[in-house]
């Protein structure tokens, strides 16, 4: 299993229920088909650097997980699929990235207890 990092943004129109709808069925997209979530990033409502399909913001969501291959492509056309994304990126973490980003999530849990 490789570690993965997926930003996408759902596009401004929807309310704050709507939103974390959108993010909860990424979620249990990601754990049903065997991946391991290792950080949830909610960073939003932001202004894009130009415009997309006449938008000029979105909300964007970060998810941080270990999944196969394989499963990268399932993931990406879903979002394809999906009205509300409109635009996602995903990379392959290298090891040292992982780790920076594993030491960031201890930071971040640290700070909230």
């Amino acid at each position: 299993m490789n570690q993965y990092e997926t930003v996408f943004i759902l596009t401004p129109v929807l309310s704050d229920d709507q939103v974390k709808e959108a993010v909860g069925k990424y979620r249990d997209f990601l754990t049903s088909n065997g991946a391991e979530i290792l950080y949830e990033e909610n960073w939003g409502m932001k202004k894009l650097a130009y415009a997309i399909e006449k938008k000029s913001s979105g909300f964007y969501v970060v998810f941080g997980y270990k999944a196969d291959p394989s499963f990268i492509k399932k993931l990406e056309i879903n979002f394809r699929r999906n009205e509300r994304v409109i635009r996602f990126l995903t990379v392959k973490m290298e090891k040292y990235a992982a780790a920076y980003a594993a030491k960031r999530e201890q930071l971040r849990n640290k700070k909230e207890d």
